[in-house]
């Protein structure tokens, strides 16, 4: 099966636009902005469109991530060499799923929350050598024999800072908890607002809008009534915590949407 919509995702991937899709395989990217919940966790494979970036496009989002990576003394980050297009690139591994507002208590890591729905991404893997294929809208299964010859090529990565979500119940693995985490400091805050962070925020705003923009012929957004149903769901299952999200329904595997991060 190559489309999103239904079935049973077995070896799930997500095609991205470049530079985000490289971005989150190398570790750098470790929050997976859409308009729509993530329909599942576990290990999401990641492809990467056929569109070439923009050197302006590069630029807006690697000074986007230098600038928050920054704010934790982290000032010698390894972008990648080039960002490829086509390509099945590595996989990550989506822990959850929560709304921008619930990262907001996140020290510097709910900067790239800048979409409504934030996929918690860790333990990035890249392939050695990146496989050519053609990408599918939503999340859809790779077909087995790219699988099969894709886990056998797969290198873990060390990104500038790694990110342990919070799991507070071990014996639940969906039991995030975005307030567990809370800002260090009034200094922490204000070093979020300067002058450069938001300059940089800014402009990769501004990237992402025109990129959109330029390829609405495969971005899309989810139905009202997409939304107030994954909102009616979220409260029945989780009405005292956060909305940790998997494996929704059908209509939400059919969209591919990438703004930003």
């Amino acid at each position: 099966m190559h489309g999103g919509g239904g079935g049973r995702l077995r070896n799930p991937c997500l095609t991205m636009h470049q530079p985000w899709a490289s971005l989150l395989v190398h570790g750098i990217k470790r929050v997976e902005g859409r308009s729509w919940p993530s329909p599942l966790t576990g290990r999401l494979w990641i492809h990467a469109a056929s569109k070439v970036p923009e050197a302006g496009t590069i630029k807006a989002m690697e000074e986007f991530y230098r600038e928050i990576y920054a704010l934790d003394g982290i000032t010698n980050i390894t972008f990648p060499h080039h960002y490829p297009v086509s390509r099945l690139l590595g996989c990550v591994e989506v822990v959850g799923c929560v709304t921008s507002q619930e990262l907001a208590s996140w020290e510097h890591v709910r900067l790239e929350a800048l979409t409504d729905f934030c996929w918690l991404c860790e333990n990035p893997q890249k392939l050695v050598v990146p496989f050519d294929m053609r990408g599918y809208q939503g999340v859809y299964n790779l077909e087995r024999r790219i699988y099969e010859g894709a886990v056998r090529g797969l290198s873990p990565v060390q990104g500038p800072l790694p990110v342990n979500f919070p799991l507070p119940d071990p014996t639940n693995p969906l039991s995030l908890n975005p307030g567990s985490l809370q800002l260090h400091s009034s200094r922490s805050a204000a070093l979020d607002k300067s002058p450069s962070v938001t300059a940089a925020i800014a402009g990769a705003r501004a990237a992402a809008t025109q990129y959109s923009r330029n390829n609405t012929a495969i971005t899309s957004t989810p139905t009202e009534e997409t939304r107030q149903r994954f909102s009616r769901e979220n409260h029945a299952d989780n009405t005292s915590g956060p909305s940790i999200v998997h494996d929704r329904s059908p209509v939400l595997q059919t969209r591919i949407y990438h703004l930003l991060p």
